[in-house]
């Protein structure tokens, strides 16, 4: 297990150690929940919506072993480990960054409007055919999330791969400069929280500030085939880049796609007489397999071995999981995330599947759209093809736009739309959905579809 001194902590944060008695105290984790402790954790007491601080005496009975601290020290609590710093936050991301410098892992750090959970959990696979690794678990992508993911990191890891997520600008910069990494992935440039930026524009400017923190010698992966990419990384050096995409034109580009109910096959240009088969369907998911197959490149890892790697990947709980639903029907659950972009590929997968039974689709809204969530969810109507879906359910004030769009393509029986209370449309779904049934549910985390999952659920 990981531990360091108090001496350690401090020094890596500019912080000042109190309660003198206790500095042979060794952390060998942190929290910034105080009901969330063990012992040997460190308490990190945030401000956010409540100041952290007040929830001390709750982390020391609930296990701390030692606690940062920011406010005044006549505050703290006495005979008890404090290392007294400027900001909380700061001092978290400051030992991270110096716990990650001490480790000295190879560092791939990865974002994109879509697909970086996956892109993670696929390049996580194909790293590990040569390196311990560590990764990003969950929503963890932030600049909280972030450092906690370095800090849970084990001594010994050679490669750890880490998710940038942002809702504004500068925060992917924040997160590249702590991280620096050896290789920088961009997944995509989409339409997720477009709310904050305005365009894809802005998207895409605050998605390359990835290359920020890039190591001076580091690579930047990302699809050749988006233009506003293509113009941002004009001015950089050639050999620092690499391209994917569906073209000859790039670095690596996938030929003899082949999508099945549960699986993807592909053969690539730099390997055209080797088979790819990933165990998710979907052939978008083929994009971040290609990034994913660059990164191996970059750290000496074979084609062969990473196809070895990604034919076994483990997908993060939630993302396009197939579950047996309560009376034997099939549960396709993408309900975790979702933009325009990613629900209309999903669709787009959902309809061209064979089955014997009905294929139902469950949307709730896409969040932070702001201005644009009109036209982008109009945009989703067009990508609903009522000839190759049997039952459509739509929850939301934003997915009555859809609604109004595709309701006169549908048999009035086989479309509903659901607002509020989600018990209604639980009762409607368990009711419809017969046992050779599949069906999709599709939405923003915050409408909490996964609710809805849970009850489907066998």
């Amino acid at each position: 297990m990981t531990k360091w001194t108090l001496n350690e902590i401090a020094e890596a944060t500019d912080g000042v150690i109190y309660d003198a008695e206790n500095q042979g105290v060794s952390i060998s984790n942190i929290s910034f929940d105080s009901r969330n402790l063990s012992e040997g954790s460190l308490f990190v007491p945030l401000i956010a919506e409540r100041n952290g601080h007040e929830y001390i005496d709750s982390a020391i009975q609930n296990g701390a072993s030692a606690a940062f601290w920011s406010e005044d020290i006549e505050k703290a609590p006495k005979n008890f480990p404090i290392i007294q710093v400027k900001d909380t936050l700061q001092a978290l991301q400051q030992f991270a960054k110096w716990y990650l410098k001490k480790v000295n892992p190879k560092v791939v750090g990865i974002t994109g409007s879509n697909g970086k959970t996956t892109t993670k959990d696929m390049t996580d696979a194909v790293l590990s055919a040569k390196y311990k690794t560590h990764k990003t678990v969950g929503n963890f992508n932030n600049h909280i999330g972030l450092p906690y993911t370095i800090l849970e990191m084990p001594a010994d890891t050679e490669a750890i791969i880490l998710e940038m997520g942002m809702s504004q600008a500068d925060e992917i910069r924040v997160l590249s400069i702590l991280a620096e990494p050896n290789v920088a992935v961009i997944t995509m440039i989409g339409e997720s929280h477009i709310e904050f930026f305005g365009s894809r524009n802005g998207i895409a400017d605050a998605k390359m500030e990835i290359i920020d923190g890039l190591k001076s010698d580091g690579v930047l992966i990302y699809p050749g085939e988006e233009p506003l990419l293509v113009e941002r990384t004009a001015g950089l050096p050639k050999e620092s880049i690499r391209t994917f995409g569906r073209t000859d034109k790039e670095k690596l580009y996938a030929t003899d796609i082949e999508v099945k109910s549960r699986s993807t096959s592909f053969s690539i240009n730099l390997k055209p007489e080797l088979t790819i088969t990933l165990p998710i369907p979907g052939e978008y998911n083929i994009q971040n397999a290609l990034a994913a197959i660059l990164v191996g490149i970059e750290f000496g890892i074979s084609i062969e071995a990473s196809a070895e790697k990604l034919e076994q990947f483990q997908l993060t709980k939630n993302r396009l999981e197939w579950i047996e639903g309560f009376n034997g029907a099939q549960l396709l659950n993408d309900a975790y995330n979702a933009s325009p972009s990613s629900m209309k590929a999903v669709l787009n997968y959902f309809s061209s599947i064979e089955t014997t039974g009905a294929k139902i689709v469950v949307l709730g809204d896409i969040l932070e759209l702001g201005q644009l969530s009109e036209e982008l969810h109009r945009s989703v109507a067009a990508s609903i093809d009522a000839n190759s879906i049997d039952h459509l359910v739509l929850y939301g004030e934003k997915m009555g736009i859809v609604y109004e769009e595709v309701k006169d393509s549908f048999n009035p029986e086989k479309i509903r739309h659901f607002l509020n209370d989600k018990k209604p449309m639980v009762d409607y779904l368990r009711k419809t959905i017969q046992s050779k049934d599949v069906v999709l549910l599709k939405s923003s985390l915050g409408t909490n579809i996964l609710e809805v999952v849970e009850k489907l659920k066998k």
